[in-house]
Order: C-alpha cells, then structure tokens, then sequence
C-alpha cells in the first residue's frame, strides 16, 4: 500500500476547509498524509485544523505566521512529505471517495511519474460533502496523455487531480511564483521528458467562481503566463505569444463548461 503524501495550503479557509479535509480522510485508499500548512488564517482555520488532527494522526498541520503565498505554503508541505506519491487539493475543492484508489491504479501502469484526472466543476456556493455531491454535465475532460509541447499552449492539468511518484522523481518544488507554481512545476517535470497521463474519469470537484479568485478572471492571468513562458521557460517572445495565445482560447473554451 503506497503512502500518499496530500499537500493542502490554507488561508483563511474555515468556510470551505471542514468538507476538504474530509474528502481526503474518507478515501477507500486510506494510508495518507494530509500536510496542511496554515498561510498566517485569522479566521480560526488552524483551530479548526487542530481539532482534526486530535481526531485523526494523518492530519498533519503547520502554522506559519506571516503569509507567503501559496507557492512557499505548499512547498513547506511538500518538504514534509514521507509518501510515495505526492498528491494536492486546495482548502476549498473535494475529492471524490475512490480517487485515489483508482488513480494509483492507473498510475501503476501508465507509465509515466505524473498522472491526473478529469474532474467536475461546482459553484462556489456549494456547502456539501464529497460523498453527497451529484454528479452533474459540468465536467472538465482531461486529455488521455499530454507532453511539454502541448502544456506550453495550455494547463491541461487540474492541480486538485495531480499527483507525481516521488520514488522517481524526487522531491520537486514548486517555482516561488506569486501564480501559476502549479503550471510551472507541471512544465518543469515534463520538460525532463516526462509526459502526463490521464485517468478520463471525473474524481474531484472543484469550486468555480470564487469570490476573489485569479483563475476566475481569465484577462487577469495574462501577464502571469507571460512571466511563466519568458522567465521561468526561458521563451523567445514569438514562441511565448503563440503560446499565450493558445492559453486564451483554451481558457475561453474552458469557462463555458
């Protein structure tokens, strides 16, 4: 049974962090480690995170008391990892009961250290638990496999379906970005030649149309691609706009689902 380190930042999250938690706990795969790490809350997230861990040794949270984003939140987690496999899922998104279990199955034989998995869209209101959410036609589809060149033009990788074998690859880091860490360390595992895989099944869901959120203002994104593709690819500027361009239309076709 492989250990499954879970990396969860959270800020300010007490709303929505109860029903997150849970989705990790309840999984029919049950040797995890839930690495929480608290980004300086002020809204009683880390009591609450205590109370879970008093009830449950795999919930393992850490506070840090000046906020550093979630980048830094995420990479302390991930330093604490022991797992096999390495896993994410934001404060505010669910997993569905069986994900892990079929994704390490799928994982097994997909040949690639880095898998991922379709996953449903709810509405930001959403106040239920994972095991009572209704599958609905809101689903974003993951494409069987995907390599470097196709990532370059769009995040095809939700992060709340992620997961990478650390027995191959290592420990691995996401950039200290203000935004798009997760895209950043997608691109540098797959730059070493490593394509990811899919399982086409929706196992998450995650909560569109947050108050707040960058990823619901596509235009707001645009320069933080831009930095992705020129500092951190290293692009030329004619390869970083065909790429930028191909972000927009995928993000336009997404944010109809």
């Amino acid at each position: 049974m492989p250990l499954v380190s879970v990396v969860m930042p959270v800020y300010n999250a007490a709303a929505t962090l109860g029903p997150s938690v849970r989705s990790v706990l309840a999984q029919t795969h049950a040797d995890v480690e839930l690495l929480i790490t608290d980004d300086g809350s002020t809204d009683g997230s880390m009591d609450l995170l205590r109370e879970f861990a008093r009830q449950d040794e795999r919930v393992l949270p850490e506070p840090v008391k000046e906020q550093g984003g979630a980048a830094r939140a995420r990479n302390r987690a991930i330093a604490r990892a022991r797992g096999d496999y390495v896993a994410f899922l934001d404060s505010d998104d669910l997993w569905l009961p069986a994900k892990l279990e079929k994704q390490l199955a799928f994982a097994a034989t997909a040949s690639t250290p880095l898998t991922f998995t379709s996953y449903y869209k709810m509405d930001a209101d959403y106040g239920g638990e994972a095991v009572d959410f209704v599958a609905s036609e809101r689903v974003v589809w993951a494409p069987a496999r995907v390599d470097y060149r196709a990532m370059l033009v769009h995040d095809h990788i939700g992060a709340l379906t992620a997961m990478y074998d650390r027995t191959i690859l290592g420990t691995r880091l996401m950039p200290d970005m203000p935004k798009r860490q997760d895209y950043a360390l997608w691109l540098s595992i797959m730059r070493d030649g490593v394509d990811a895989a899919a399982l086409r099944e929706p196992l998450a869901v995650y909560r569109a149309g947050r108050a707040g959120s960058l990823s619901s203002n596509k235009m707001a994104l645009i320069p933080y691609n831009w930095s992705l593709y020129r500092e951190h690819e290293q692009l030329s500027v004619p390869r970083s706009t065909r790429a930028l361009a191909g972000a927009a239309w995928h993000s336009l076709r997404k944010s109809r689902i």
